[in-house]
């Protein structure tokens, strides 16, 4: 990153899926974000944003959310306005996770898996879940806030094997440097 760069300002995170095959039950897959402070960036979330809720101050939320794969498109989307976000949080964690409702799903029982992460027009990653098949989640991206205040985007896919609660608790701790 340049002197002249901001950093990465508004990310939307996309996922997408195919319906589950007739008389199979819905697969739903959800996004997760977690907040972290620059106290203790590692360590458990100030905040998770999740389908049934959005940041405190409005700067993460879901656009899109799907229950079963039917949309057009990208199913599921969240927003990210980190050019927002309070300087006290250093780093957010984004994550999906597959709703184990009717039982262990793992990645490599969804139809067609995708991820896209872009900033205005631009794709900043892509990815299929191929990397983790036997993962009940995974983080999708890591977002870092530089000593000047700017946002730093990692990019990677990392599974996770276990129920969503825990998760949720651990996400941030699953990319220690």
């Amino acid at each position: 990153m340049n002197g002249l760069s901001k950093g990465i300002r508004k990310v939307e995170v996309a996922l997408r899926w195919d319906p589950s095959p007739a008389g199979q039950p819905p697969c739903d897959l959800d996004l997760v974000a977690g907040t972290y402070p620059a106290g203790d960036p590692y360590g458990d979330p100030a905040y998770v944003v999740h389908f049934d809720s959005r940041s405190p101050d409005g700067t993460i939320y879901l656009n899109r959310d799907s229950k079963d794969g039917k949309g057009f498109g990208f199913d599921e989307v969240m927003t990210l306005e980190l050019e927002r976000l309070d300087p006290r949080y250093a780093r957010v964690v984004v994550g999906a996770v597959i709703q184990q409702r009717s039982g262990e799903r793992t990645f490599v029982g969804v139809g067609n898996p995708g991820l896209r992460i872009r900033e205005g027009y631009t794709d900043l990653a892509t990815d299929d879940f191929g990397g983790v098949l036997g993962a009940t989640a995974a983080t999708v991206a890591e977002f870092v806030r530089d000593g000047t205040g700017a946002w730093d985007f990692h990019a990677g896919v990392h599974g996770f094997e276990g129920d969503p609660a825990t998760f949720t608790r651990t996400m941030g701790a699953a990319r220690r440097p």
